[in-house]
């Protein structure tokens, strides 16, 4: 009886040890190759694709995320147009995606869920050598800025002083507290208004 009861015991462990080892696993994720061309001249970074982004392979692909609506309100590249359309317009007027992260433990797609321990930045001092056309450098929310800011900034505004960086409000659903009509407001300056110098901002 004793051996029996030790036995299924080791077996629950088991399953246990397993089951969280699955979660882990699926809570390790990596991003996205950048979208970049020669003509590009902005920047536009976010923290780490969410689920829905992942799932699709697409960036800002969660129904609810502002980025397309904004874009589409700027430069036509709205949801009335497939994916790979939308990316060719941003091409075309000079902006480049990508992340922070090149990856990450996160279990969910809240950046507040991004453990720091196991964030890694992606390469960005041979990413800039490769595109000097890029100027100015856009954060989509406060978890990129920051990220940059600490983990980035110190060897790029040595290497590249040109840069201007400035954050804007964040296209998650997850950020409400300000309206769709202030977010598109600010994010004017993606376009070319209200440049400001180089520096971080």
């Amino acid at each position: 009886m004793f051996r029996l009861l030790m036995l299924i015991r080791f077996k629950r462990q088991r399953v246990i040890f397993r089951a969280n080892t699955t979660e882990i696993n699926m809570a390790q994720v990596a991003g996205f190759p950048p979208i970049v061309s020669a003509n590009s001249r902005v920047l536009i970074l976010g923290s780490m694709p969410g689920i829905a982004s992942l799932e699709a392979n697409q960036y800002y692909a969660h129904p609810r995320n502002a980025f397309w609506r904004i874009m589409g309100e700027l430069l036509g590249a709205g949801a009335g147009l497939s994916y790979q359309q939308r990316v060719a317009v941003l091409e075309k007027n000079g902006i480049a995606l990508w992340d922070v992260l090149s990856q990450c433990y996160r279990p969910g797609s809240l950046d507040a869920a991004i453990d720091p321990a196991s964030a890694q930045v992606n390469e960005f001092s041979g990413f800039f050598k490769k595109h000097r056309s890029i100027r100015r450098v856009f954060f989509n929310g406060g978890k990129a800025a920051d990220l940059y800011r600490r983990r980035i900034l110190p060897v790029i505004e040595l290497e590249a002083p040109y840069l201007a960086h400035e954050r804007l409000p964040s296209t998650s659903p997850a950020y409400a507290a300000m309206r769709f009509a202030e977010k598109l407001e600010r994010w004017r300056v993606v376009t070319g208004g209200g440049l400001r110098a180089a520096g971080y901002h």
